[in-house]
């Protein structure tokens, strides 16, 4: 099913209804770019760790957009022996919801439009009726002032007839503009005497005037009209002005306000969507699908956080059970008999024996998708084919159970050792970041770390160390770089080669790492230790201000009756005021974060996380090495 901005509503009881019902729910996201800056290679090297794969992405995929999400619910029927499917292909652009909402910026990358118009991708419908969002700090935001002008107008009046800016008295309008008031002016008396008119439309006009026109229908006629501006197809804005009592008033200005409300909530959009998704706790499964997570976590719930561990925390909230089947096709016992997993040569071969394909149906009223037409790169397409690949490798994994079972459930224990793990893509031996605890941490005792002029390319690397056989380059930038020998006693040998050499540098890979650690404490502990320093100098300035002021109260003590009593001293005022203010403010987040996290379906440790500054993680989770993780990791040696 397709869904756009004009059938996104009316859809939305649909959506609902399969998300809940459905055993499983696959996702893909089609985006207008990948990188920013560097080429797609030098993104994803192959010695990252997933912290520096993470920092990268996070740096250089997010100003993109994700704008068609796929979405396929999928349902067993265990009499039939079949799954009905459900697909919906979701056309996503952030249209700003009025002039005081956020107007996103983008960026688009050629090769990756050029390619999806190769597909056939319809980009207007993206552009002008793609279904918007907001993600849950915007909503705040604008719900907020959506409250205060309510305030406001309920303690001031009417709003749709009294602007911001009334005047208390005859209005001053400026020379050049008389004749176009005297006019407006002229116009409201003739429907005023005029019993058979009901409303005049004005002609559309600029800010200025409309704030002229408001400000003097306020002075002139405070009762028996009802003025509101309004909006024509191509944004151009102008005054309704209709004959009103006050009890006629009231009522439209409630219509006003219900509608405005609505506009909100539409205002939301696809994010309605995730939340679903998120409340549900269902397994979500996707291909690939780190940029998708990160992506929608980005876009339609909050900033990504900038260290790897509070990501996971955060995605772990959001969607509590993700599953990637480029990883479990590259994992054993599926390892040995897939050669690709790419998506499309993945559903190919799980057509073939040892597999079984599932069988998979429409549910009435869906469209059917025809894998035989290969429509890729649709997402609601690439969604369904992902959901078909984890059905036939779960119960492929039903055939290693005594006794062989047909079919493998979503919950069933034997495809959790799948769960909460992202496929890294083109890393040699960290093949996947691992949501629920600390990630593999290889030794890589052959590789070494190569700092060289600017000028230098591959082949000047190849020829420096051609003496150690075969190597592997792997670029971090334009002077650096990681080579891979193939014995590792032969790094030693490197190394020293480098030491009186003046135009590049060897080092180990844990020297690199080493030092990088604490490049990275050190720039952390002086941004600690600087913040640390100016506490101290203010509390100290503080105290001492308070101090030699001591005397002066006490003189202004002895003589109040003279002076008259103060309470405080202004220091003690001063600051009594901004613990109150700050206790206002904290006491008012938490009340309007407890409320819109019951709302939006997200445990209430999420909503705070991503509202307030993103914390440390515990010393304990960012300091545990793998090996004494009470997390149970699959074992190298024996899966990869």
């Amino acid at each position: 099913m397709e869904i756009t901005r004009k059938n996104f509503k009316e859809s939305l009881t649909t959506v609902y209804e399969a998300i809940e019902e459905a055993d499983f729910l696959a996702i893909d996201g089609e985006f207008s770019g990948i990188s920013d800056g560097p080429s797609v290679c030098t993104l994803t090297n192959g010695l990252d760790t997933p912290e520096e794969r993470y920092q990268k992405l996070r740096k250089h995929s997010m100003d993109f957009l994700l704008f068609q999400f796929g979405l396929c619910t999928f349902k067993y029927h265990h009499a039939e022996a079949k799954y009905i499917m459900k697909s919906f292909n979701f056309y996503v652009f952030p249209k700003p919801f009025n002039r005081t909402s956020p107007d996103i910026k983008f960026v688009c990358q050629s090769s990756s439009i050029d390619f999806l118009a190769s597909q056939g991708f319809d980009f207007n419908k993206v552009f002008r009726d793609g279904v918007p969002y907001l993600n849950r700090e915007e909503e705040r935001q604008l719900r907020e002032q959506y409250e205060e002008k309510l305030s406001q107008a309920n303690g001031a009046g009417t709003p749709s007839f009294i602007s911001p800016n009334t005047a208390k008295g005859p209005v001053v309008v400026p020379e050049e503009h008389k004749v176009f008031i005297d006019k407006v002016v002229d116009r409201v008396e003739d429907l005023l005497k005029n019993e058979s008119k009901e409303t005049i439309a004005l002609d559309p006009c600029t800010g200025f005037q409309r704030k002229l026109i408001y400000q003097t229908l306020n002075w002139r006629y405070p009762k028996g009209i009802h003025v509101e501006t309004l909006e024509t197809e191509k944004k151009d804005r102008y005054i309704v002005i209709s004959r009103a009592d006050e009890e006629e008033r009231k009522r439209r200005e409630q219509q006003k306000q219900a509608k405005e409300q609505e506009e909100l909530n539409d205002a939301v959009g696809f994010s309605r969507i995730i939340h679903a998704i998120s409340k549900s706790a269902k397994l979500v499964v996707g291909h690939n699908m780190l940029l998708d997570i990160m992506h929608t976590i980005h876009q339609f719930y909050c900033p990504l956080p900038e260290e790897l561990y509070d990501f996971k925390e955060v995605t772990l909230s959001v969607f509590p059970r993700i599953l990637d089947t480029k990883l479990m096709a590259s994992t054993q016992p599926f390892k040995e008999i897939i050669n690709n997993t790419s998506l499309a040569d993945l559903e190919k071969r799980l057509k073939e024996s040892p597999f079984h394909p599932p069988v998979v149906e429409s549910a009435e009223g869906f469209p059917r998708y025809d894998t035989a037409a290969e429509q890729l790169h649709e997402a609601g397409y690439d969604a369904y084919i992902t959901g078909l690949c984890f059905i036939s490798m779960a119960n492929y994994l039903g055939s290693f159970l005594t006794p062989p079972k047909l079919h493998v459930s979503s919950r069933s224990k034997i495809v959790e050792p799948f769960f909460n793990k992202l496929f890294l893509m083109r890393v040699m031996d960290i093949p996947y970041v691992n949501l629920q605890g600390p990630d593999l941490q290889p030794k890589r005792e052959n590789v070494l770390h190569v700092s060289f002029p600017k000028e230098w390319k591959t082949s000047d690397l190849y020829q420096l160390f051609s003496a150690f056989g075969n190597i592997l380059v792997s670029w971090i930038d334009d002077t650096s770089a990681f080579v891979t020998l193939t014995q590792p006693d032969q790094v030693k040998i490197a190394v020293n080669t480098s030491r009186y050499a003046e135009s590049y540098r060897i080092q180990t890979y844990a020297e690199y790492v080493e030092k990088k650690q604490n490049s990275t404490h050190a720039k952390r502990k002086w941004v600690e230790d600087g913040w640390k320093e100016v506490e101290t100098k203010r509390l100290k300035t503080q105290y001492t201000t308070y101090a030699s002021q001591e005397s002066f109260n006490n003189a202004v003590h002895r003589l109040a009756p003279v002076l008259g009593k103060r309470s405080m001293s202004p220091i003690q005022e001063e600051a009594g005021t901004d613990e109150l203010e700050e206790g206002q403010i904290i006491d008012s987040s938490s009340d309007h974060l407890t409320e819109d996290s019951s709302e939006a379906g997200f445990g209430n440790d999420v909503v705070e996380f991503c509202t307030k500054k993103p914390q440390k993680a515990k010393k304990l989770k960012k300091g545990q090495k793998a090996g004494k993780s009470s997390v149970q990791l699959f074992e190298v040696p024996d899966t990869w």
